[in-house]
């Protein structure tokens, strides 16, 4: 009888970066935030959190998937002009039911289009 055995990160990795520097590319070059550095067996990331940390202009998160070798541009994320106050809350976007693959030794990285502040924060199977 087959066992199905769950495989899970053993050591939790760091993952989620703070990206605020201009980056109009899609090509996956310049300046970009590495969100999750994967380890030899990789990592499966199931939803991905942006938040602004303050107030923002019409623009675009992007998000790029490097192998090692090569920067793919996986998704672009529209941001709306927003300036939070008290009762107004700063931009945030959550992409869920991903199952996103980042492969052995991979990456999972962000820019943004505009120089603002943004949390990109993944969240992997697991719970890693």
């Amino acid at each position: 009888m087959a066992i199905n055995q769950q495989n899970y990160a053993g050591t939790p990795l760091a993952h989620g970066a703070r990206i605020s520097t201009a980056n109009t590319n899609r090509d996956g070059t310049g300046t970009l935030g590495t969100v999750l550095q994967a380890g030899s067996t990789g990592a499966r990331v199931d939803s991905i959190s942006i938040a602004a940390t303050g107030t923002t202009t019409a623009g675009m998160v992007r998000l790029f998937v490097n192998n090692g070798t090569t920067t793919l541009l996986l998704t672009e994320v529209p941001v709306t002009a927003i300036t939070p106050s008290g009762t107004v809350p700063a931009f945030r976007a959550v992409l869920s039911n991903l199952a996103l693959v980042i492969p052995p030794n991979g990456s999972l990285r962000a820019s943004t289009h505009n120089a603002e502040s943004f949390d990109v924060v993944p969240m992997l199977a697991g719970g890693f």
